[in-house]
């Protein structure tokens, strides 16, 4: 006998951000142990139901993917998903229908309680009330870490013994072919400090930004990766123009991996993260990182980076400006957050949503 599932697959028509990229490379393992016949997924069968239009192709060969026709975003989710699912449904990327009950759905944090202010207004309402309806009605909330875990269940959006954690992993980032964009072969080298996110305030990238001048006193410059959706995150404010910042926009992950090797150290300042998957990507190729001590990122880091206070601006530049006079130190966090990388896994992930499928398959 064979319990199937479905993927709630909206995740495939969003930009990729590390909500996306969770449920890409779960999904990704999914198939990979279909297709190996990995005992956790025996009993099992998987589909994945996409909203019809243009969706990221994650190269499937076990896993089939079924178009659903309907109106997009949440009304495709709440009103035409639910129609098409036959057995239990995964909801990988924080939202999912509120009507399905055999339901596993990952909240990954809970940021537009924690900083409203980097989301817009009609974002946090959907939010506040959409995920703790679906922290009563769906079976199993998962979650990237212990401490969105626990935040979860101080905002009561689901309780504590309904919530697992689990984390996001390193192996994507070894499939990156580092190879330098003419933007980051422009700024690279071993005086440059990555900046990777979007400028929504609990990014608090512009804590980094205005250390720019006493940061180009010591040789150092800023390069600034990322983007914002205004539609959801309000703005931090004019960008600062100092000389030594260098706005790259997005980059391809190819690109992005060849700056990360090719820099003193990824500066990650954020106010709150639900888990932190940049700097577990920095790690795992090889970049020092400098991360804030706040939310997870201690939970992820660990003993691999250097931490300074989230409003302690002469911290950072203390820590910023003595890492580039250590390369001893540089190559030592080089060394610990390869190996710390190597705790975080999808193959991992993938096999504790198996086994939250026949948990919730054995109380039907």
């Amino acid at each position: 006998m064979t319990n199937l599932w479905s993927i709630n697959g909206r995740f495939l028509t969003q930009a990729l951000t590390g909500v996306q990229r969770h449920a890409d490379e779960v999904v990704r393992a999914l198939d990979a142990m279909v297709s190996s016949g990995h005992p956790a997924v025996a009993g099992l069968t998987f589909e994945l139901l996409v909203p019809q239009g243009d969706v990221r192709d994650l190269n499937l060969k076990s896993i089939a993917l079924r178009r659903v026709a309907g109106p997009g975003g949440h009304a495709w989710e709440q009103g035409v998903l639910p129609r098409h699912v036959k057995g239990g449904l995964l909801s990988l990327g924080n939202t999912g229908p509120v009507t399905v009950r055999r339901h596993i759905v990952c909240i990954h944090d809970v940021n537009v309680r924690l900083h409203p202010e980097s989301y817009s207004a009609s974002f946090r309402l959907l939010y506040r009330n959409l995920l703790p309806a679906l922290g009563r009605t769906a079976r199993q909330i998962t979650t990237v870490s212990n401490f969105s875990a626990s935040q979860l269940a101080n905002f009561k959006v689901a309780p504590s013994s309904k919530i697992t954690v689990v984390p996001n992993g390193y192996e994507h980032a070894m499939r990156w072919k580092p190879a330098h964009s003419e933007k980051t072969k422009a700024v690279a080298g071993r005086s440059t400090i990555v900046l990777l996110g979007s400028l929504a305030p609990h990014k608090n990238t512009g804590l980094i930004l205005r250390l720019a001048p006493q940061l180009a006193a010591k040789g150092l410059k800023l390069a600034v990766v990322g983007g914002s959706d205004p539609s959801i995150f309000t703005s931090i404010g004019a960008n600062p123009d100092a000389p030594n910042i260098h706005w790259l926009g997005r980059v391809s992950d190819e690109a992005l991996a060849a700056l990360l090797q090719d820099c003193l150290c990824l500066a990650f300042p954020s106010l709150t993260e639900g888990f932190g998957l940049p700097p577990l990507e920095a790690m795992a190729l090889g970049c020092p990182v400098v991360v804030s001590n706040a939310g997870s990122l201690p939970e992820v880091c660990g003993d691999a980076a250097l931490y300074a206070g989230p409003q302690s601006p002469n911290e950072w530049l203390k820590i910023l400006t003595a890492l580039e006079a250590s390369p001893g130190q540089q190559q030592d966090l080089s060394t610990r957050g390869s190996v710390r990388s190597r705790a975080f896994s999808w193959q991992t992930a993938a096999e504790i949503y198996a086994g939250l499928m026949r948990k919730t398959d054995s109380h039907q």
